[in-house]
């Protein structure tokens, strides 16, 4: 059931959605009426989170069934001896999916309250504790170890040290306060530490804040599915061209049994970092990560010998990974974006630059796979039409496993084609109302069903190359 306001969009950002979401082709299909309706539910369900935590097993240092069992220990002390099953995903082996306990509507509001932001507070809602970075406002009295209520400025109009704040607000539940007003507001910069410990939240979540961190990564579910389809293989040399933070970059190493070459590409130096760090921390050698732009990761002369590292020379790689950079839209809990019409709808021309590149680097009958985050036709469907007629050398392959709904109709694919993608579309199913009674009737079928549906938006296109460029 739907507890949030639909997600806040500047009208220009919203009207622009819905003409990609009401296209003709849709409206020919659907009608006008069920377009609408479908339209108007994906605004209300991506201001909710996702009714699965999902978690990736590092299946190179340890068995999924293992890891199942500490992840079940820590569960029981996380929710005070409540017994939340864990699933695995029947087609994606090293996946587990924890059921999301809410939306819990009986939590009494405290008086004493503290504002948090708006990032802040999606975090939150996907079982975060709030950190005191994330706290923009506190009551004038708040002390340490007092309840407080939790809310999430969805349109930051909070002032920073703020003691009241009488703007729009959505409660996330009560908590514990680890320090006083006067600590969070004290100017100290490396104040860093947990601000708020969550003990009733809206949605009840698995914090995995230090969690079992060589064995776990937390993604969702269709960010865990990409490397699948890519299917990389042992000996092979793959390329991740935009990698950070590395979640996937470190699953397709895994899937390899770390044995050959994975190049990973970010041109952020931090996030590269933290790519050698996730690799490190999982145990995992054979990535090599590299911050450079992916636009220019092909060599154009080849004269000077870069011994392995980037730019690289045409028809290098036997797979590649492009997980592009995208306007994010698809991302759950999302209750307000600021973005404009303009920085929306930037994504596309970088997102091609980014694929042209990936196509001059892949080697004949070698495997491209295109995802994004994001729900808008101009970056998912749109650019693998147009990759299809830019490239002749590229065919659209089926993918395997198949667990998203086939491509949204409105930029000239066929009936085929579309069938061919996964679209993972959170207007998909009602949102849930989950509570221990529910979950405890639960047929297994039925929740992986809805794990599989109930995700963030997501899109995800294969391609094999076919001869030569």
């Amino acid at each position: 059931m739907s507890i949030f306001p639909k997600i806040s969009l500047r009208p220009e950002v919203e009207n622009y959605l819905k003409e990609g979401f009401m296209n003709k082709e849709i409206v020919t299909a659907l009608g006008k009426p069920e377009a609408e309706r479908k339209f108007e539910t994906l605004l209300k369900h991506l201001s909710h989170p996702p009714s699965f935590t999902t978690v990736r097993v590092n299946t190179h240092l340890a068995s999924v069934q293992h890891v199942k069992n500490l992840l079940l220990d820590e569960l029981q002390k996380q929710f005070n001896g409540l017994s939340v099953p864990i699933l695995q995903h029947p087609d994606l082996q090293d996946v587990l999916l924890i059921p999301v306990i809410g939306p819990r509507k009986n939590i009494k509001k405290q008086q004493c309250e503290a504002i948090v932001g708006a990032q802040c507070g999606n975090a939150v809602l996907r079982g975060a504790h709030v950190y005191a970075p994330g706290i923009v406002s506190a009551s004038k009295f708040m002390k340490t170890g007092d309840v407080i209520s939790v809310y999430s400025d969805i349109k930051g109009k909070c002032k920073k040290g703020a003691k009241k704040f009488d703007g729009t607000k959505v409660f996330l539940g009560n908590g514990i306060s680890e320090l006083s007003r006067k600590e969070i507001f004290s100017g100290l910069p490396e104040l860093k530490g947990m601000g708020i410990r969550m003990t009733e939240p809206v949605y009840l979540s698995p914090s995995f804040d230090s969690v079992l961190p060589r064995y776990l990564f937390l993604q969702n579910l269709p960010s865990a599915l990409v490397s699948h389809v890519l299917n990389p293989q042992p000996g092979e040399k793959i390329l991740d061209l935009c990698a950070a933070p590395g979640g996937k970059t470190t699953h397709i190493a895994a899937l390899m049994h770390d044995q050959g070459e994975v190049i990973a590409l970010d041109k952020i130096f931090n996030k590269v970092e933290k790519i050698k760090q996730n690799a490190l921390l999982l145990g995992l050698n054979s990535i090599r990560a590299f911050c450079f732009d992916g636009t220019k990761a092909v060599k154009l002369d080849m004269v000077e010998d870069t011994e392995g590292e980037p730019p690289f020379l045409p028809e290098s790689f036997d797979r590649i990974l492009l997980d592009a950079p995208c306007s994010g839209m698809g991302q759950r809990p999302n209750m307000a974006s600021t973005w404009s019409l303009k920085e929306v709808a930037s994504y596309q021309p970088l997102q091609r630059k980014l694929f042209t590149a990936a196509v001059q680097l892949l080697k004949p009958e070698g495997v491209l796979v295109y995802s994004t985050c994001t729900i808008t036709l101009a970056e998912n469907e749109e650019q693998v039409a147009w990759a299809l007629t830019k490239f002749p050398c590229l065919q659209l392959q089926p993918q395997e496993p198949q667990i998203g709904g086939e491509g949204m109709r409105g930029a000239g694919l066929s009936c085929e084609q579309l069938k061919q993608l996964q679209r993972f579309d959170p207007s998909a199913v009602p949102l849930p109302d989950t509570d221990m009674d529910s979950l405890r009737e639960a047929r297994r079928e039925d929740m992986l069903r809805l794990a599989n549906k109930d995700s963030i938006g997501f899109f995800i296109a294969k391609f094999v190359k076919c001869k030569s460029t």
